[in-house]
């Protein structure tokens, strides 16, 4: 047991928000880095005696030094892939490098990679740089032992959402040649257990081991078990030469809730073989390898309970705009329009809070949900994020979660809601949700979205938007109000945001 604490990068991740609260139950001291303390402080763990928070990006090497300096080890579980899209490979290697110069004071790091032949003229680029992190963390001069997986299989993997949207939504697929290669999946707490085993066995130092569950399958394999533990029929695949990965990635993103800056690099790398070529970890940390049927049930049972803890949608930077905040339109460069209105309910505030808590994903918006769709379905296909993502669970949010097209900026319940638009907009978009309590009972309900545009078609899009704005925001207080079961007193009316 280390007496120092171990450093956790990518603490607000789908891995590092698992393994935290694992390592926490285990004994162990543990120092959680991400790039916003707002998103570290939502998280359950946050209050724990043994927690540290700590604010830094691995892309920042003096706040990276920092964070390492005092520490026993290290876990590296960063990947640029959603943060920098495109630039990804550019954004691992230099982070990887400030990793490897910030380890000087370590005694270990700890690094979760993928599998596949590094040799192989065939690996996808998403591969080769998940190999490259991993020399360069090992050329360090701190011994870096390398954990390669290959499909996670676990609720709120993005692995896992591609199966369980593809397969659900598409009695019959039309797919590409990869559905037979082959692979070995591994239940989320089997690479839980491997993580922290490894830093409980010295002699897995500076060593490569490949983790993967007890069986060998491909791809159309794995969507048949599926199937059979969704309770579904049977799904007809059928394989053709000449999808591309590009096809696949695009229909990835018109299906699931993955976007197509994820699904790009996770499609091209569906056609190499990502099976474990030696099981040594096996005897050094020997577990209870779950099925591939066991692991999708049991993600499936964590969906149906509403337990998901992570999810692959909580990475990503939480990032406000500057004008959000500063009070001041000028000095942000330029003028933010508002659109708001508000209605005084004869009700609590915990009673209007109820329904707001639970806004979006499957609960919908209250009023106009067609129109909601036709927004996330054109955001959908101009590559944005769209309305499937959902939310992570259906009766709680944090700060940082996503939520549908939008991301939990701010949570103060029962008195606010604040979120910033992640669709594709000439322009940034904050819609803040305010609850105020009034004399005699009564509650102050205000919907307030705000927008700073971008040139010339940002001001055309808002003035172009606006009477729907007014339409659907006097709506949704009228269907809240109707959700509370409790009588309007004024309203809905509009109003305007004064700022001093």
């Amino acid at each position: 047991m280390f007496s120092k604490p171990v450093l956790v990068t990518g603490a607000t991740g789908y891995v590092g928000g698992r393994l935290i609260p694992l390592m926490l139950e285990s004994g162990y001291r543990v120092r959680a880095l991400a790039r916003s303390l707002a998103k570290l402080r939502s998280r359950p763990w946050s209050g724990h005696i043994n927690i540290e928070l700590v604010q830094g990006d691995v892309l920042d090497l003096a706040s990276l030094n920092k964070a390492a300096s005092d520490c026993g080890a290290a876990y590296y579980l960063v990947h640029s892939m959603v943060a920098q899209k495109r630039h990804f490979a550019e954004a691992d290697r230099k982070s990887a490098l400030n990793m490897a110069a910030a380890a000087a004071g370590l005694e270990r790091i700890i690094y979760l990679s993928g599998l596949g032949e590094s040799h192989s003229t065939a690996l996808s680029k998403h591969l080769q740089s998940r190999h490259e992190v991993g020399v360069i963390l090992q050329s360090g001069t701190v011994p870096c032992t390398i954990l390669r997986a290959a499909m996670i299989l676990g609720s709120g993997s993005a692995s896992f959402e591609i199966l369980r949207y593809l397969v659900e939504r598409l009695p019959v697929m039309i797919t590409p040649n990869w559905v037979f290669t082959p692979c070995q999946p591994i239940a989320i707490r089997n690479v839980l257990n491997y993580l922290v085993g490894c830093l409980e066995h010295p002699e897995t130092n500076g060593q490569i081991y490949d983790i993967g569950g007890p069986e060998v399958l491909n791809y159309r394999q794995i969507m048949d078990i599926y199937a059979k533990a969704a309770g579904l029929t049977k799904r007809w695949v059928i394989p053709v030469p000449f999808f591309t990965p590009s096809l696949s990635a695009y229909w990835i993103h018109l299906v699931t809730p993955v976007p197509s800056s994820i699904a790009v690099p996770l499609a091209q790398g569906l056609s190499t073989p990502v099976v474990c070529k030696e099981n040594r970890i096996r005897t050094i940390v020997p577990q209870e390898l779950l099925s591939c049927r066991e692991s999708i049930q049991l993600a499936l049972e964590r969906l149906a309970q509403d337990r998901m803890d992570t999810c692959w949608m909580d990475a990503g930077p939480l990032l406000p705009p500057e004008w959000a905040y500063c009070g001041d339109a000028e000095y942000a460069g330029g003028t933010v329009m508002q659109c708001g209105f508000r209605v005084v309910l004869k009700a609590s505030l915990d009673q209007v809070w109820a329904p707001i808590s639970r806004i979006g994903g499957k609960n919908g918006w209250y009023y106009a949900s067609f129109l909601w769709q036709v927004r996330g379905l054109m955001d959908r296909l101009s590559g944005g994020v769209g309305l499937r993502r959902g939310r992570r669970s259906a009766s709680r949010l944090y700060t940082g979660d996503a939520l549908d097209f939008w991301r939990v900026l701010e949570i103060d319940a029962p008195h606010r809601l604040t979120l910033l638009a992640e669709m594709k907009t000439p322009g940034d978009a904050i819609l803040e949700i305010l609850l105020t309590p009034q004399p005699n009972g009564l509650t102050l309900l205000q919907l307030l979205s705000r927008f700073m545009p971008k040139g010339l078609m940002g001001i055309l899009y808002w003035y172009l938007l606006y009477p729907f704005h007014e339409m659907i925001f006097s709506g949704m207080l009228r269907a809240i109000a109707k959700a509370v079961d409790q009588p309007i007193v004024s309203g809905p009316e509009r109003f305007t945001l004064r700022i001093s």
